[in-house]
């Protein structure tokens, strides 16, 4: 059966049907079936990847969730920790804590390996074909506001870059800096997965030894000593939302970069490189961030961070945080061409993230000329739990109620019939249970938008986060019986 132009099967296509085979290879190396090349523009879409195709190991994993994690935006969070009223000790205990919740982010790429295909195709099996659209624009919608959260990020840096040669003043030394930024996030999310893993690991290697460099002028001089001004409740559970909302956000991704990998790879050891990954470089930019919010002001955590900095580092710091932030969108980036197809979007992969390139600019022009980023940077992560940690829920008790043993055919077909169209394309329990996790989340959210009436009775405390064992809970008392493995996986 022939791929049609969107990289989708025909709903009558089994998994793994496709052929053409290719070499398997180590990531960052060109297979000869020309399907996942680097610097060549990926075929596939959302489609199964057939057996022959698949390369790489679990180590690959790593690379993707270390490298896109290596970005400023934790040193954000980090200091925003000590201004929610945290000591230094305190600040660090939540960076660890979210650090350790990429233990589920390495979990949740488990079934691409079994089926070869992305997210949000898996999901379809939480909530149908149909019931799974809204949370996938839901989803599109917030990792787009991510991507353009880094993008301003780094614009932002080179900005700062090229007024430090002497180029400041008006509008156009921001639009280049964001002209700049975009073209790059741009070109390796639209060659596709082979580039992303090639791109992820190179700039790794730079951008650990540079943020290696920052953490170790940032955290020595840490005032650890200082105590905590009274944080409250209210204090601790924004620290947890900030901290998470970044993890949380992955959560609709990880297939979409474990997909490739042989099914014969150890799955206990996917879920530990990309836990390993992710927490390595969040905990210590994280904790770098508590560092800084110690010493001076961090209102403006780029400008706060480079006053702390010699001024032979001040170029390379801000290079770090242009490097960070591309990594970042890259993946995020990438994950929305594949968002867009799930949705029913006809075009191919590489069309289909144009579209996602246009919003994304359109975001970044908005964040940098008409807002004011800090507040808007701070309304957008807490009020992203809201959407994140109940879908989260309801897919990861999915995967676990299914042992991650998928139909792959079943998967694929978006019309009647097959194992998930459960009621004309809705399963009831998946919908009823992201409707509790998301009610339970908006009553009790503390956000600069919008404020739950559960917050003033519970002490001021944002308890966003338990959104998703609340979703959990209630899919799996309502699907214990349709949520069954797959025999034949």
């Amino acid at each position: 059966m022939r791929r049609d132009e969107r990289g989708v099967l025909d709903d009558e296509t089994t998994a793994g049907t496709a052929t053409t085979p290719g070499t398997a290879t180590t990531a960052g190396t060109a297979t000869t079936g020309g399907r996942d090349e680097v610097f060549q523009v990926e075929e596939h879409g959302i489609d199964p990847i057939p057996d022959a195709e698949r390369h790489g190991s679990a180590k690959d994993v790593f690379w993707v969730w270390f490298g896109s994690n290596l970005t400023f935006t934790y040193v954000i969070n980090g200091a925003l920790a000590v201004a929610f009223g945290l000591s230094f000790w305190q600040a660090t205990a939540v960076v660890v804590i979210g650090g350790l919740s990429f233990l589920a982010i390495g979990a949740a790429g488990l079934g691409g390996v079994r089926t070869g295909t992305a997210t949000l195709v898996l999901s379809r099996a939480a909530f149908g074909p149909r019931g799974n659209r809204p949370a996938g624009a839901l989803n599109w919608v917030v990792s787009i506001g991510y991507t353009i959260v880094n993008t301003v990020v780094g614009t932002l840096a080179l900005e700062a870059f090229l007024a430090a040669l002497g180029w400041s003043g008006g509008a156009a030394p921001r639009a280049l800096a964001l002209a700049v930024t975009l073209a790059l996030t741009f070109a390796i999310s639209y060659w596709g997965h082979a580039t992303v893993q090639f791109a992820e690991r190179w700039m790794a290697y730079v951008l650990a030894a540079g943020f290696g460099v920052l953490v170790v002028l940032l955290v020595p001089g840490a005032d650890t000593s200082a105590p905590a001004t009274g944080p409250g409740a209210a204090g601790w559970s924004l620290a947890f939302v900030v901290m998470l909302a970044g993890p949380f956000s992955y959560l609709p991704m990880p297939a979409d970069y474990t997909r490739y990998l042989p099914r014969a790879t150890s799955l206990r050891a996917v879920t530990v490189s990309g836990a390993l990954g992710g927490f390595l470089s969040s905990v210590a930019l994280g904790v770098a961030g508590v560092a800084a919010a110690t010493r001076t002001d961090m209102t403006d955590a780029v400008a706060g961070a480079e006053s702390l900095l010699p001024g032979w580092f001040r170029p390379v710091f801000l290079a770090l945080v242009l490097g960070g932030s591309v990594t970042n969108s890259v993946i995020t980036l990438y994950s929305s061409g594949l968002n867009l197809q799930v949705l029913g979007v006809p075009w191919s992969r590489a069309r289909a993230l144009a579209v996602s390139a246009a919003v994304t600019a359109a975001g970044s022009l908005g964040a940098l000329f008409l807002t004011d980023f800090t507040t808007s940077l701070l309304s957008f992560l807490s009020l992203l739990i809201i959407v994140f940690a109940p879908w989260g829920g309801v897919f990861l008790a999915d995967m676990v109620l299914r042992r991650c043993r998928y139909d792959a055919d079943a998967l694929h077909r978006t019309g009647p019939g097959g194992a998930y169209w459960y009621r004309a394309g809705w399963h009831p329990a998946g919908l009823a249970a992201l409707l509790a996790g998301g009610l339970f989340a908006a009553l009790t959210c503390d956000s600069a938008l919008w404020t739950g009436p559960l917050v003033a009775p519970l002490g001021g405390a944002d308890l966003t986060l338990l959104g998703a064992p609340v979703a959990a809970l209630v899919y799996v008392l309502l699907a214990r019986r349709t949520a069954t493995p797959h025999p034949a996986a």
